[in-house]
């Protein structure tokens, strides 16, 4: 029997181009990293590809400079609506700017294996870098390979050996907010913390602490949320009952939005009764009521200031820190008298 003639077909790029909808012409551009190329259309196809399951070569792959012109962002499905598509816009426009498409892999969750298929995957459309916007506190040899064998700049989250790191300072953010509250007068300074499996929620908790620390103030148990505003609401019906707490310090704008609610349907008035600080800065906290003092995150200048790292094409690992400033607004004040 003749192997050959009995091997099954390989898919085309003619098969990628029907499950997308467009050209073989428009297949190759994206394949290509053409910046030409929507990003809506550049991920139809790659979405095509990987349905197909077409394979194509180092060749097919880059330009002929050797390159495809695409870089890989891999966002976690569950963060704040907010910061994720701030950090996207961000990416996609520094990308944009210097030529390059973006190819965007979405996680459902913080998990090892799920980050290592995103990886590979994007590692198989051939792209040029990889952006991890991720925050996993642990990692596993292939996605160290991964992120040794093409440059990486990771956000806050994920370390890698080969990787650098743009971050800002969270446990400078968490004594920047708790020392608010201090230099205001505050004694009763409860945390409502993000979860615990994300580097960002652990090191804002430390730097609450260790404000407190210092100011000779012991730390009550934090309460934990999960970012969104439910679990701020929930966690807010709890501080609300307890009358000798007059600041809380939120590690989300999104949570604190939600301790608001519940305070002000129990009762208590922001700030005159309990203050409240946060961090993130989003749009929204500005127009929160009262306006929300809280510590900034320029997500999509974020987001672009990673291309900017990634495309500098050093090789050697560089952690790059951006620093915290506090945006104080009407959500704190001194406690009442009494």
């Amino acid at each position: 029997m003749n192997e050959d003639i009995a091997r099954p077909r390989q898919p085309s790029m003619a098969d990628v181009a029907r499950i997308a909808g467009v050209s073989a012409q428009t297949v190759s551009r994206a394949l290509r990293g053409s910046p030409n190329v929507t990003p809506d259309t550049n991920r139809r196809v790659l979405a095509a590809v990987e349905q197909a399951g077409y394979r194509f070569n180092s060749a097919a792959r880059a330009l002929s400079s050797g390159r495809s012109h695409t870089i890989g962002l891999v966002l976690l499905e569950s963060g704040g609506y907010y910061s994720r598509s701030a950090v996207t816009a961000g990416v996609e426009s520094a990308a944009g700017a210097a030529g390059y498409a973006v190819s965007i892999a979405t996680i459902a969750g913080l998990d090892a294996g799920l980050m290592e298929r995103s990886l590979a995957k994007l590692a198989d459309q051939g792209v040029d870098g990889l952006v991890i916007a991720v925050p996993l506190i642990s990692v596993t040899q292939k996605i160290e390979d991964l992120t040794r064998e093409i440059p990486t700049v990771t956000l806050d989250g994920s370390r890698t050996q080969g990787a650098r790191v743009l971050g800002i300072d969270q446990a400078e953010a968490g004594r920047l907010a708790t020392q608010h509250l201090l230099d205001l007068g505050h004694r009763q300074i409860w945390h409502i913390a993000g979860p615990d499996e994300w580097i960002e929620a652990r090191q804002r908790r430390q730097g609450w602490q260790e404000c407190l620390d210092a100011a000779g103030i012991e730390a009550p148990t934090p309460l934990e949320g999960d970012w969104s505003p439910d679990s701020g609401y929930r966690q807010g019906q709890i501080v609300a009952m307890i009358p000798e707490i007059t600041a809380v310090f939120v590690a989300s704008d999104e949570m604190a939005f939600g301790v608001i609610r519940a305070l002000r349907e129990r009762g208590r008035s922001v700030p005159d009764d309990v203050s409240i600080v946060s961090v993130d800065d989003i749009a929204l906290a500005a127009y929160c009521a009262p306006p929300l003092t809280t510590v900034r995150q320029d997500f999509y200048g974020y987001g672009a200031a990673a291309v900017t790292l990634l495309l500098r094409g050093e090789a050697a690992v560089e952690e790059s820190v951006v620093t915290a400033s506090l945006s104080v607004r009407g959500s704190t004040a001194p406690p009442r008298r009494g």
